[in-house]
């Protein structure tokens, strides 16, 4: 099937404004049932930086409620998007503001106020260089420090609060895996199936994607077939494009930086060794006029 390249910003904000489709792919990768899903107001693309770089990382929020073995609980799901290699300062930039954010805090049924949860979902194009782990998952060990004991099921507020849970797909390890459903379904972010003179496109072997997520598939398919869509993702490539120039121009700037420190550093050193034997020839010839 022909979709649109959901590492693009505008193709993946396309696909997840499906409710239906948000839950699946949501739930999909956490591993617990989404049952209901709203947009939280924070909702962006960060396209530039300091010293003019370009960035192009998307950032969505979502309020959630899931279905875990302990019952409903109220979490947010944050997911953090980018095709480049990405200072993770920014990523924890957003992380600090969820913190804060008043849309973490809910009431409960007798009138208390709590935190939710945070679940982060990381999809990182150039991925994070850690071989044969196309999606690795990062969870709360909670362990006595003496005896370093594990409590798998122990839950508590305090704890659950205070540290998120986080999922990381390094999309460049992905075409090699289809060990599971959730591999399989990830086959949307291949970038193996990019159609080699338009890689705005995939073409997807519909045949390997599971029944249940075959409507990710379709909502793709229609982003494919929606003209601003295309578009959107020219715009975009202009900002990649962008980004690269940047940084072939800052590496040239510091490779000459370089180079001209090494050669003032060699003057310096030259001087500072005549110096001495100016210095040596001076004390020399006062030696010889008192010896007179």
């Amino acid at each position: 099937m022909y979709i649109a390249n959901p590492l693009y910003d505008v193709v993946f904000k396309y696909m997840m404004e499906d409710i239906d489709v948000a839950k699946k792919f949501i739930s999909a990768i956490i591993g617990e049932n989404v049952v209901e899903l709203d947009f939280t107001p924070t909702e962006y693309v960060l396209k530039i930086d300091i010293e003019n770089q370009v960035y192009t990382v998307f950032h969505l929020d979502f309020s959630a409620k899931i279905k875990t073995k302990e019952g409903f609980q109220s979490v947010i799901i944050e997911i953090q998007k980018t095709k480049l290699p990405i200072d993770i300062m920014r990523f924890r930039r957003y992380l600090g503001g969820q913190y804060q954010s008043k849309s973490n805090y809910y009431t409960d049924s007798k009138g208390k106020l709590k935190a939710r949860q945070i679940y982060c979902i990381f999809i990182l194009g150039a991925g994070l260089g850690m071989k044969g782990i196309p999606v690795l998952e990062i969870d709360q060990k909670i362990k006595d420090l003496t005896t370093q004991k594990e409590f798998i099921n122990l839950k508590n507020e305090f704890i659950e609060g205070l540290h998120h849970r986080s999922w990381i797909i390094q999309v460049p390890e992905l075409p090699n895996f289809r060990r599971n459903d959730v591999e399989k379904m990830l086959a949307i972010f291949d970038q193996t199936y990019c159609v080699s003179e338009d890689k705005h496109l995939l073409i997807v072997p519909d045949n390997n994607i599971p029944e249940e997520y075959k409507k990710i598939l379709k909502r793709l398919n229609k982003a494919f077939q929606n003209e601003e869509v295309k578009d959107q993702m020219t715009v975009e490539d202009l900002w990649v494009e962008n980004f690269k120039i940047n940084e072939r121009i800052n590496e040239a700037l510091k490779k000459e930086l370089s180079e001209n420190l090494k050669v003032l550093s060699e003057k310096d050193k030259t001087i500072s060794e005549k110096e001495v034997a100016h210095q040596k020839a001076l004390a020399r010839i006062a030696e010889l006029e008192q010896s007179k």
